[in-house]
């Protein structure tokens, strides 16, 4: 009876640790948090805009559904200094897209493969505001 008490002790403490390290209520918070960035992400669609952002250097990543095989990429940023980079991969992980994020730039990517692509901005040491918009083309 004991040894079952204790196996039954010892399942319930490991249950109770596994589901508190599952959930919580305070997920990581973004590098870009503090700038309250807004990122819309629909499917054939996706904008991205962080104001008045202060030396910050960090790569994130977005998955974005673009249902055809090329999309334009329409840049409206002002980066202070420091550098703020676009790179775009389709669903096949091909590069179609990278540049670095611009004032006034309106371009095509390349043609790639439709379904999940990949939105990566990779900012170095950046101040600015960052705004741009990809959309299926």
């Amino acid at each position: 009876m004991k040894k079952m008490t204790m196996a039954m002790l010892g399942i319930s403490l490991i249950m109770g640790l596994v589901i508190l390290g599952c959930g919580s209520s305070n997920p990581p918070v973004s590098p870009l948090a503090p700038f309250q960035p807004e990122i819309f992400n629909n499917p054939d669609n996706f904008s991205f805009q962080a104001t008045a952002i202060e030396n910050v250097s960090t790569t994130v990543i977005y998955n974005w559904s673009n249902s055809g095989a090329q999309a334009t990429v329409n840049h409206s940023s002002v980066v202070d200094s420091g550098t703020a980079v676009l790179t775009i991969y389709d669903a096949n992980d091909s590069l179609v897209y990278s540049n670095g994020l611009a004032a006034s730039l309106n371009e095509p990517t390349s043609a790639g493969l439709a379904g999940s692509w990949r939105i990566r901005v990779q900012l170095t040491n950046c101040y600015g505001t960052l705004n741009f918009t990809t959309q299926k083309l």
